[in-house]
């Protein structure tokens, strides 16, 4: 029986308040830290910018980390990428590891009890780093249902070629062809348990050097990977932290239910019509957390 987590939580939405959620959470972590954001796709409206993330880089001395995608845009080539991290500021004030820029990826095991991969790729330089701290813009996605910290693990940490794996739940992991990935995808559980089962392999990895913080704003229906993405349909909630990745997701899903916002249901429709709340379980029944969670408001 998985124990209850605990996931803490503040209705303010500061840079500091990210500080104060990180030591809340209760997890120092040390040596080589990286923290995993998303750069945000050109032309995207809701992604959370650097200047926001950059006190609890700065407070926690880590480095700032992201991958490749495999769709098109201009984050699925390194040179695109470089120029867009450029773009939007984050080669500014940060000395951003991209982590599958060149080099052979890396292979990270999966679980027992993983159906669908047989292997999580990661950007090679996830391997460089002693610990991690996911920062997650929690928000809708249109293929995931919601992108939260258990995408930040999976998709997140993938390069281009493991986000092809992910995708496919296992069948492809060759990236010659994008359009395979979009042209013949899985049935819908199996993409979901897929990112369980590649999240599970990145925990595995760290062990317990890991934490999260996850920033309830800018909740668009939509992820911050999309171009042409919808405003945002719910008023910000706040900052959640825990060392439990299940668990911040969970309470997460929990926080919008419990709104009474008028755009509840849009956004909600978004997560029921792809299942998303599946990936919760799927990661749960691999080990790596808990869907039992006490709230702890700060």
């Amino acid at each position: 029986m998985m124990k209850t987590a605990k996931v803490y939580f503040s209705r303010t939405i500061t840079p500091g308040k990210v500080i104060a959620l990180y030591e809340a959470a209760g997890r120092k972590l040390t040596g080589r830290l990286a923290l995993k954001v998303h750069s945000g796709e050109a032309g995207n409206q809701n992604f959370l910018r650097p200047a926001f993330w950059e006190p609890v880089v700065r407070y926690t001395g880590g480095r700032i980390v992201e991958c490749n995608t495999a769709y098109q845009g201009q984050r699925n080539s390194t040179a695109k990428h470089m120029r867009l991290l450029r773009e939007h500021g984050w080669k500014d004030l940060f000395d951003v590891d991209l982590m599958d820029a060149e080099g052979p990826d890396a292979e990270l095991p999966v679980p027992a009890g993983s159906v669908h991969l047989k292997s999580d790729i990661v950007g090679k330089d996830l391997l460089n780093y002693d610990s991690l701290l996911v920062l997650s813009h929690f928000k809708g996605h249109p293929m995931g249902g919601y992108g939260g910290a258990l995408k930040q693990l999976s998709i997140g940490c993938a390069s281009t070629a493991g986000k092809v794996n992910i995708h496919s739940a296992g069948k492809y992991t060759k990236t010659e062809d994008q359009a395979v990935v979009w042209g013949d995808l899985p049935p819908q559980d199996a993409f979901l348990e897929s990112m369980a089962e590649a999240a599970a392999a990145v925990t595995g990895h760290f062990g317990e050097n890991i934490s999260y913080i996850s920033v309830m704003a800018n909740m668009s229906v939509d992820c911050d990977c999309c171009a042409m993405a919808e405003d945002p349909c719910l008023r910000d909630i706040g900052i959640l932290s825990s060392t439990d990745p299940v668990a911040i997701d969970r309470a997460c899903v929990d926080l919008v239910k419990a709104s009474g916002d008028i755009g509840r249901e849009h956004f909600m429709q978004r997560v029921t019509s792809r299942n998303g709340e599946h990936t919760i379980d799927a990661a749960e029944a691999l080990g790596i957390g808990s869907t039992a969670y006490e709230l702890i408001e700060i």
